[in-house]
This record gives structure tokens, sequence and C-alpha cells, in this order.
């Protein structure tokens, strides 16, 4: 039985040790947000539609990729169950983390458009 586990394994690795490093930085410092910045922008040029653009891009990709495990599970190219399910779950965690992000936008935009001036 082949597995290919150790991917899986060390990418989840990897992503809890980044959230790790964020957690115990301080909250949103201006060179968090500007390491976050693609192409080495600064920080003036981040846009909203940018950093939403690059979420919904980064999740599409997570969940095409989980897709793409799925189906080779499926079709018998691969007996990496675990690693499918892994990736599975992965998809619908960001895009639980996704939504959740967008409802707050939506409800902070409503809040704005309801204040009185």
């Amino acid at each position: 039985m082949k597995t290919t586990l150790t991917p899986s394994l060390s990418l989840m690795q990897q992503e809890m040790s980044q959230m790790r490093r964020l957690a115990a930085a301080s909250p949103l410092s201006a060179q968090t947000l500007a390491s976050g910045a693609p192409n080495g922008e600064s920080l003036s040029d981040i846009s909203f539609h940018q950093v939403m653009r690059n979420a919904l891009e980064s999740v599409d990709n997570i969940q095409q990729a989980a897709s793409a495990r799925q189906n080779a599970v499926s079709s018998g190219q691969s007996d990496d169950l675990v690693g499918a399910m892994l990736a599975s779950q992965q998809a619908s965690l960001s895009f639980s983390a996704l939504l959740q992000v967008r409802n707050k936008v939506a409800s902070g935009v409503n809040d704005l458009m309801n204040m009185s001036i």
C-alpha cells in the first residue's frame, strides 16, 4: 500500500507553525501586515479588494487540490485516502472561514450604512 502522508503532514506542520507565529505576534502590527503584502508591495499599496481576491484564489486552489485528490482516490490512481480526507477537511474549513469573514464584512457595511451622521 503506497502512502503519501508525509507531504500532507509536513504541509500541515508548516501551516501550524505559521499560525503559532502569527498568534504569538502582536495583534496586526504594521510589520506583520507588510510581510503579507504580495510582490513586496508597501502597506499603503494593499487594497481590500486585493486581499479578498487573494483569499478567494487561495480557497479556490485548496478546493481544487482537494477535489483532484478525491478524484485520484476514486479512480484508483492513488490509495492515499487519509490525505484526500485531510485535504477535503482543509478545503471545508477554509471555505467556512471565508464565509465568516464575508458575513462580518457585510455586517460591518450594513452597520455603517445604518449610522446616522
